[in-house]
């Protein structure tokens, strides 16, 4: 046998053993995907109360609740999300206390980074907000020395992209609250209860976390107008609905947590919602005129290395645009500038940018950027 039959055979080895521990992997992954689906999926429920006997009244299925025996190794309270054994619906584990993780959506900032100095055009909306929020949270002493109630909620509407999102998280910034958001879509639940909780659980990590502010954007998906014909499918937002106002009637007595929901609907909601007491303002917006346009323009731009840019002509040219789409053409702008491995962003770059976000037949095109 010569030398080349040898390192011919030896290669051969190489590969038999290396296609045998690429076998063996596959046959351990085959062997883990078995024994999984040999095992019993668990049960998710959650606490809903515990008896003076140290009993559990436990939930584990939309209207299914079972009495369990007091558990005394895990110590479940009253609002923890447990698994259960599928058989007995016994706890096993205890996957989180209090305020559970699967409120889709909800976010929970300790303090924003957006400040007033991000914000253009908006002075009114900064100065109104201010008198809602800022002197509850920050002067409480001034409303009980007048003996009066401080403002416990605003409504904050208008057209998409104006700054609402924005002006929220600037005025908890400027408070120091916590801040707490949410869409309205995100509590519209197809399971009975469900929203509902979800609001309850809302409010009380608020009440856990003051200061804080309960943001709710798009509110109109659960706060529309209620009729004489309920469809199957509306009766459980009704009940979020419901639950919604029972909140904001029993918070009112926490001084140091504001509620404030935005809209681009307001013809659209609940009258029940809009009263006094519930929103105790309502704060409007609209797109901004050209002075405002421009402001906005140099607070996108601020940190751009810029050559040159006639900000006052794109202004003007920016005609029907919201804060957001400004935003959104400063930003393609910067991109443009990229492609050409340019130093300095120009004004050709912003008209460039420009040109292709404006839609001819149909105006500006809404570019959103996240």
């Amino acid at each position: 046998m010569t030398e080349t039959d040898v390192r011919d055979l030896k290669k051969k080895v190489g590969n038999l053993i290396k296609e045998n521990q690429q076998l063996r992997r596959e046959l351990s992954s085959f062997k883990e995907i078995i024994n999984n689906m040999k095992e019993k999926p668990l049960r998710i429920g959650s606490v809903e109360r515990v008896l003076n006997d140290g009993r559990l009244i436990v939930t584990h299925a939309p209207g299914n609740r079972v009495v369990l025996p007091p558990n005394k190794a895990l110590d479940p309270q009253a609002g923890d999300q447990v698994t259960l054994h599928p058989n007995n619906l016994q706890i096993l584990e205890i996957l989180s206390r209090k305020i559970r993780g699967h409120v889709a959506g909800m976010e929970l900032i300790e303090s924003p980074d957006a400040t007033f100095q991000d914000i253009g055009g908006l002075d009114a909306q900064i100065q109104a907000i201010r008198e809602v929020v800022e002197l509850p949270l920050l002067h409480p002493e001034l409303f009980k020395e007048l003996g009066i109630e401080p403002p416990s909620g605003a409504l904050l509407s208008g057209p998409p992209g104006t700054g609402k999102t924005l002006l929220a998280k600037a005025i908890a910034n400027s408070t120091n609250a916590r801040f707490i958001h949410l869409v309205g879509s995100d509590l519209v639940q197809k399971f009975i209860g469900e929203g509902s909780r979800m609001v309850r659980e809302v409010f009380t990590l608020a009440k856990e976390n003051t200061p804080a502010i309960i943001f709710i954007d798009e509110i109109d998906a659960i706060a529309i107008k209620r009729t004489s014909e309920v469809y199957k499918g509306d009766r459980e937002v009704q009940r979020t609905f419901m639950q919604l106002l029972s909140e904001l009637d029993g918070f009112a007595k926490y001084d140091d947590i504001i509620f404030i929901a935005a809209t681009n609907r307001e013809d659209v909601l609940d009258p029940a919602i809009l009263r006094p007491g519930r929103f105790d303002r309502i704060i409007r917006f609209s797109l901004p005129e050209q002075a405002a346009r421009e402001m906005i323009l140099k607070i996108h731009s601020r940190k751009m290395n810029l050559d040159n840019v006639k900000f006052t002509e794109l202004a003007r040219k920016t005609e029907g645009f919201s804060g957001a789409q400004i935003k959104a053409l400063v930003t393609e702008a910067g991109i443009k500038a990229l492609r050409e491995k340019a130093k300095r962003i120009t004004q050709n770059h912003f008209d460039t940018a420009l040109s292709e976000l404006m839609d001819k037949e149909h105006g500006v095109k809404d570019y959103i950027y996240s």
